[in-house]
């Protein structure tokens, strides 16, 4: 069992997130974004940023490779429609996508937002460690939780109707 603080501060104990989350034993604040046969979309549990999904797949694996080629299918499909949703929903103009196949959790793809704030911590990949630690620290305030969950809202809305 790991801990796992989420980013309301409330602890859980768990295996693996990815298995809880997709699951529905834990249910990530806000809600679940889109779920399809093979994934399941959410805001992050763990950093505050409005418009970072996490799209994680239902089955325990940890590699691209082993996506079966109904999954690889859905995969496209739904990396699509999420982005076009931060796109027009909230007008995020570029995304970082991050997975990796060393996580303690199973296969996920992070959909990172680029603000323009996030630019003080540089401009490549090694800024996402820096940015999601500000974040964590400094953006669990009352308003941004309410920005993030606004966020997941127009997002799901957004979905609802393509």
């Amino acid at each position: 069992m790991r801990s796992i603080t989420l980013s309301n501060g409330e602890t859980v104990e768990v295996n693996c997130l990815s298995c809880a989350i997709t699951s529905e034993i834990i249910e990530p604040e806000g809600g679940t974004i889109i779920n399809t046969e093979y994934f399941h979309a959410h805001q992050d549990v763990a950093y505050p940023i409005e418009g970072l999904v996490i799209l994680a797949s239902k089955r325990h694996f940890k590699s691209l490779d082993e996506l079966t080629d109904e999954e690889a299918k859905d995969f496209i499909d739904i990396t699509r429609k999420i982005r076009k949703a931060q796109r027009e929903a909230l007008g995020i103009e570029h995304v970082y996508y991050f997975y990796n196949e060393d996580t303690t959790h199973h296969f996920h793809l992070w959909m990172v937002p680029r603000y323009k704030w996030m630019y003080e911590f540089g401009h490549s990949v090694q800024s996402l460690r820096p940015v999601l630690l500000h974040a964590r620290n400094n953006l669990n305030t009352k308003e941004n939780r309410k920005r993030v969950l606004e966020g997941i809202e127009k997002l799901m809305r957004y979905l609802r109707l393509v």
